[in-house]
């Protein structure tokens, strides 16, 4: 019985067949059929986005409306055809999601079928290993202050206007005009530390998230709004060094190309450590 819940959308418009998206489909939900990705069974697609991300052209998305429940033992019967390294990145693929009853039936159906897989230890799966690297649980340890254990100066937020989240701004705000952009991944102010002052200060802030936002296409058609109706004058992207993050890039250059801008642009990556890539 369908019922209501998240699963892909492919834009064959968007989509140039490439081939992509295939490999990141663990579950084989994923086909290229008359030069085009299809999704060839709700039954397969789990909806949690381990394609998003790799497809070039940002063809993929996540809708949600009503589909067949996702079936993880029709699945299993899929990946298990490709081999163990297969089989271990679906597997951490459901762990990094912290999807315990997928992963509970995935493990009975690697029992019922006698197949072993070494990274399966204490009937949990290392979540460390692989998998979607956007959700993946880390610890980085503790760290201090150059120059001593607490910070001796006091810093202040560069931040210019309010609201910063693409989907509430006005593309007509008056902040818009003669603007230098930042239009940045949500997770990056949290891993840069010095993201205000290398980054913020004298610009108007956008962010957004690529992967967890389910308005991709308005975002496209509102930042071509903000660019066809401004003089902008430059934007600063800047995104994590995970797959999914570089979606912020295929926005904004998907939103550069309809507007008919030719605005600056610089491309900042930041590593998982808070480094500029």
């Amino acid at each position: 019985m369908k019922r209501e819940r998240d699963i892909i959308l492919i834009d064959e418009d968007k989509c140039n067949g490439c081939g992509l998206c295939v490999p990141n489909c663990p579950e084989g939900a994923i086909r290229i059929i008359e030069g085009k990705a299809r999704l060839i069974s709700d039954l397969f697609c789990d909806g949690l986005g381990a394609c998003l991300g790799h497809c070039p052209r940002g063809a993929i998305t996540i809708e949600r409306r009503r589909a067949e429940p996702y079936d993880e033992k029709r699945v299993m019967g899929n990946v298990a055809k490709a081999g163990p390294a297969v089989i271990k990145a679906h597997l951490e693929h459901l762990a990094s999601h912290n999807q315990t009853e997928y992963l509970a039936q995935a493990r009975e159906y690697l029992q019922e079928n006698k197949i072993v897989i070494d990274e399966i230890k204490g009937g949990t799966v290392n979540k460390n290993q692989c998998g979607c690297p956007g959700g993946r649980e880390m610890v980085f340890g503790d760290k201090k202050a150059a120059g001593g254990d607490t910070a001796s100066v006091k810093l202040g937020s560069e931040l210019r206007q309010w609201p910063v989240q693409l989907q509430l701004l006005n593309p007509h705000a008056p902040y818009f005009k003669d603007a230098d952009l930042v239009i940045v991944a949500d997770c990056v102010p949290f891993a840069f530390a010095d993201f205000h002052r290398r980054f913020l200060k004298d610009k108007t802030l956008i962010i957004f998230c690529p992967k967890l936002d389910q308005t991709i296409d308005q975002y496209v058609e509102k930042l071509t709004q903000l660019f066809t109706d401004n003089s902008v004058k430059s934007i600063t992207l800047i995104h994590m060094e995970v797959p999914c993050c570089f979606g912020v890039e295929k926005i904004v250059q998907e939103a550069l190309k309809a507007s008919g801008k030719n605005i600056a642009l610089k491309d900042y990556t930041i590593s998982l450590q808070g480094e500029i890539i």
